[in-house]
């Protein structure tokens, strides 16, 4: 494990990889608001108060299933398929509405450009919705390629998706570093044999430490990880 102060043995002379790769919700985004108003509107639907946002954002980055358990204790976490197919329809009609970057983000990817390394995602979140992120943060020429949970056979933890971006834009493994903020991110990471940076700006449950993870470098805040390689 190495603190912030070795992330610049992680980079090149130009100060990043040639290919920083992302998580998208909770690393990039912190799209929880987008999901409480999602979950809320499920729940008013079926006569339920609203849950409070402190209790649905350690489970944002584990997905709709994840989400709809918590929101509908009551199924003993067996939910639905129907019920993942509303969460999805709702959410779309939510997406960009109260999400925002977290802090220091944009700053950040105008450094990896600064220095003409380039930027992409790899996410969970099915392709279409991630899609539509884009265009809502002006990244539709920016980011060099996004990988969504449905675009291939197999997501994250597999390596594949880190892999297959990698190979698309023809870096090398050791020119790439992945960041995330859920262990799947860095078991998918080291299974690729990729870098990894966690970022603990995410979303986690309370009791995950994410210094059990392997990953190779714990961030405190993306603006932190500006100062560290800058």
């Amino acid at each position: 494990m190495h603190d912030t102060q070795d992330i610049a043995g992680m980079a090149t002379s130009a100060a990043f990889p040639k290919l920083v790769l992302f998580d998208l919700d909770g690393t990039l985004l912190d799209s929880a608001p987008d999901m409480l108003a999602t979950v809320n509107r499920m729940r008013a639907a079926r006569g339920q108060g609203p849950m409070a946002l402190d209790v649905l954002r350690p489970q944002v980055s584990k997905g709709s299933r994840a989400m709809s358990a918590t929101a509908f204790p009551e199924l003993g976490g067996e939910v639905p398929a129907g019920m993942i197919r509303e969460f999805l329809d709702i959410y779309e009609q939510e997406l960009g509405k109260h999400s925002v970057l977290f802090d220091g983000v944009a700053e950040l990817l105008d450094a990896i450009e600064a220095t003409g390394s380039r930027w992409g995602i790899v996410t969970n979140k099915p392709e279409y919705l991630a899609r539509q992120v884009l265009p809502r943060l002006g990244w539709e020429s920016r980011c060099a390629i996004l990988i969504g949970g449905d675009s291939l056979p197999r997501r994250k933890p597999d390596p594949l998706p880190l892999l297959h971006a990698a190979q698309m834009l023809g870096v090398a493994i050791a020119d790439c570093v992945y960041v995330g903020d859920d262990q799947r991110d860095i078991d998918a990471a080291r299974a690729a044999g990729m870098r990894s940076l966690v970022a603990l700006w995410g979303y986690r449950p309370e009791n995950d430490d994410p210094a059990g993870w392997g990953g190779d470098v714990l961030v405190a805040s993306a603006r932190e990880l500006i100062a560290g390689i800058g």
